[in-house]
């Protein structure tokens, strides 16, 4: 009984990710090569995940993550072990993602861009969900995809980061190197433009279906305000 109960006390804890990732880190930093591997076969998935969110094809999802780790490993010395390995890798795939779509968009509507900061408004709680409905719940991804690429590239991020990977306000700041203020600011005016988004989007589908109803001259309008 008593060996069993010393047996029982000096068991080790299971170690947290963060500590697996840095105990990763350092032996890559010592040369072990497989550590750098198993760090990327820790976060490749989640981190294309991250990228196909926010880029048009799974092609630049899959180019955009390759570069993100290929800077991860060029800049390994330079990681700070105040913070989690999974931030500091989320910022660098967003990053590179938010430059992606500004040299494909270099021009913006005045609809999507946006004035980057609160204002006077009174900001909403961060967790609320968007308006209907969460990004998860939507009818289809390419619907959902669609929408965000019709945001600006810092809405979209702060938008991908919460809503679709449930990401706290707090790590979405370090991510995107912003205020906490500031993202809540870009989640409540992020949200607020996907469902207008979503919503013109959804009354063209209904006019294309009713072709017949009313006259051209309401489809015509509809096609000038996109």
């Amino acid at each position: 009984m008593s060996s069993t109960s010393q047996s029982d006390s000096s068991a080790q804890p299971e170690p947290t990710p963060r500590q697996v990732d840095h105990a990763l880190i350092r032996k890559a930093l010592e040369g072990e090569e497989d550590a750098f591997g198993d760090l990327v076969r820790r976060y490749e998935k989640r981190a294309k995940h991250v990228a196909r969110k926010m880029v048009p094809t799974d092609e630049d999802a899959q180019d955009l993550t390759q570069e993100a780790f290929l800077r991860v490993f060029k800049n390994l010395e330079r990681f700070d072990f105040q913070h989690d390995f999974s931030t500091w890798l989320f910022r660098i795939v967003t990053n590179l993602c938010i430059d992606h779509l500004r040299k494909r968009r270099p021009t913006q509507s005045t609809s999507t861009e946006d004035e980057d900061g609160p204002g006077q408004i009174d900001l909403p709680d961060p967790s609320q969900a968007l308006p209907s409905d969460a990004l998860e719940s939507r009818e289809t991804g390419d619907e959902v995809r669609a929408c965000l690429e019709a945001l600006a590239p810092h809405f979209q991020s702060v938008l991908v980061l919460r809503e679709l990977e449930g990401l706290p306000c707090t790590e979405i700041a370090e991510i995107v190197g912003a205020t906490h203020v500031t993202v809540r600011w870009r989640l409540h005016r992020g949200r607020k433009l996907f469902q207008e988004e979503w919503e013109r989007r959804t009354r063209l589908a209904q006019a294309r279906l009713r072709p017949n109803e009313g006259s051209d001259w309401g489809l015509l309008e509809e096609g000038e305000e996109a």
